[in-house]
């Protein structure tokens, strides 16, 4: 059996122990679904052909790097193990060669590279996103290669106390083992390491939900500007439509401006989404008010003046008070 060839002494599968340590973020681009890092990959395995014969203690491990490590790798076996969510060339990738006396072997891959990930901005700006590096055994199926990690492979994954991510907090790193389908009902192992980071939502609630709160008093202030005198309204229907209009448009620019910036913001259920609809709701039942009440009196007409008058001043209180609840309680559900 050849060194390259898959080592079978001590059966099959040929446990492989995998972690992976982030030691710099360098961008995330939650539009686009990537970020871009530098990771350290180890992986750890047996392969007693690599074991040196006679007394071992005190001899210390064939250590290569670079190019040396590389030329190694070509007559040693080395698991298979690709990046599967990696997106496009690595800018950086070097390889550590670790050959204990026992036939221990450890291998370190630092890559520097953008990868694909999943982003859930449903509780955005409170979200927390997930970082993975997806670590997959190729050409191999679970029965020949398994992919494990112990406490010292979590010890190992962690983030370096010099990541950094402008606007988001750095958490820890999580291990979990993720079998991938193949072939012909084969099971590919993968482990992924994700990294948890949290969303600082300090300037994001300061530039987008300010002003679509503020934006929720502009059709509140036409229904509250009115009022009665003996059953007639005094101010003019058209003006509090203007004001209702121009409502509308500032609206439709705020929608225009977020979307534009947080792209990944306007497909799905989420905090802003649910704020720009009721936004809209509001302009179309402030239009409705005044249009039923002050434009065609129409609860005069059928209840009389007085009901109108006490129906007008139910509605100037219900209103924003619902509105302010359901706007309070779209922050809530995103928060806790």
């Amino acid at each position: 059996m050849a060194a390259a060839d898959l080592p079978r002494d001590s059966g099959l599968p040929v446990v492989v122990q995998a972690g992976a340590s982030f030691l710099k973020l360098e961008s995330f681009d939650e539009n686009a679904g990537t970020f871009r890092a530098t990771v350290d990959i180890r992986l750890r395995w047996m392969d007693k052909r690599l074991a040196i014969s006679g007394p071992i203690v005190g001899v210390p491990p064939q250590t290569l790097r670079d190019s040396a490590a590389e030329e190694k790798m070509k007559a040693i076996w080395v698991p298979p193990v690709v990046l599967a969510n990696q997106a496009g060339e690595a800018a950086l990738s070097d390889y550590g060669l670790r050959i204990y006396p026992t036939g221990r072997v450890e291998l370190l891959h630092r890559v520097t590279a953008d990868f694909s990930v999943d982003v859930d901005v449903a509780r955005f700006p409170f979200d927390r996103q997930r970082l993975a590096v997806n670590m997959a055994v190729a050409g191999l199926t679970l029965a020949e290669v398994a992919l494990r990690f112990d406490q010292s492979d979590i010890d190992y994954s962690r983030p370096s106390v010099n990541a950094d991510l402008a606007g988001w907090s750095i958490g820890l790193v999580d291990l979990r083992s993720i079998p991938q389908p193949g072939w012909y009902n084969s099971t590919h192992a993968q482990v992924t390491a994700s990294l948890d980071i949290t969303r600082q939502p300090g300037v994001v609630v300061a530039s987008i939900f300010i002003p679509l709160f503020a934006s929720l008093l502009i059709p509140l202030l036409a229904i509250w500007l009115n009022h009665m005198e003996d059953g007639v309204f005094q101010v003019d229907t058209h003006e509090m439509v203007n004001i209702i209009i121009g409502g509308l448009f500032a609206v439709i620019a705020l929608n225009f401006t977020v979307y534009s910036t947080y792209v990944v913001l306007s497909s799905g259920d989420n905090t802003v989404n649910r704020l720009f609809a009721l936004n809209y709701l509001t302009l179309a039942s402030a239009l409705f008010i005044n249009i039923l009440f002050a434009r065609f009196n129409f609860v005069s007409r059928v209840l009389g003046p007085y009901v109108q008058e006490q129906a007008y001043m139910v509605l100037m209180w219900a209103i924003p008070s619902l509105i302010l609840i359901l706007a309070t309680a779209f922050m809530l559900v995103a928060w806790v």
